[in-house]
């Protein structure tokens, strides 16, 4: 027969064990509300790693939601791609129009509203062009292209009538990125379906 030391040591231990496995995880290990990154797709590294991309650190951010990362196919990337790029020129549209509220030189009010009617033809061009993937990417790409000079010329400008709107400048390097995403979600499906259009 064990030795009372060694019976008692060996209650112990398994009631430490007992114990411990009968507590909660969250006890041991606390829940903490840190949102994880989400790790990309094959699709969307791909995307962002193509020629056209500006700022690959801002494509794959951009992108690095649940519904972008379950696209299945680059036209399901592309419509999405599109939506957000749609999505970010209302969201700078609006701050070009809270901007316009506000009393400022004839020439300011002149260069924002060239550049309300770039971001309102920036909107229509994403929509289109998230409609039109399936149809036809060579128009498409050929419409999400034609934003990049209208956005430009918004800044020339802002420029040259001396806006100082660092909202405004974000918003518009914001759209540029959009643009070479569009460009390159677009060139992407031409080149993949070459004779279907």
């Amino acid at each position: 027969m064990a030795p009372p030391n060694q019976i008692c040591l060996v209650v112990v231990i398994f009631l430490s064990i007992f114990s411990l496995s009968s507590l909660p995880t969250s006890a041991i290990i606390p829940k903490a509300n840190v949102s994880l990154p989400i790790p990309s797709s094959q699709l969307v590294e791909n995307l962002c790693n193509g020629k056209a991309i500006q700022n690959r650190r801002f494509c794959l951010k951009a992108l690095s939601t649940h519904k972008v990362i379950a696209a299945m196919d680059t036209t399901q990337l592309g419509t999405i791609t599109m939506k957000l790029g749609a999505a970010n020129a209302k969201a700078t549209l609006n701050v070009y129009n809270e901007i316009i509220k506000k009393p400022g030189s004839p020439q300011a009010l002149k260069a924002l509203n060239c550049c309300v009617e770039a971001y309102k033809y920036a909107i229509l061009s994403f929509e289109m062009v998230s409609s039109g993937l399936v149809e036809d990417p060579q128009i498409a790409n050929y419409d999400v292209a034609i934003i990049g000079p209208e956005i430009s010329n918004c800044e020339k400008e802002l420029i040259n009538a001396k806006v100082q709107a660092p909202r405004l400048l974000i918003g518009n390097r914001f759209m540029k990125y959009y643009v070479s995403m569009g460009y390159e979600i677009t060139s992407t499906l031409e080149l993949e379906n070459p004779n279907e259009y």
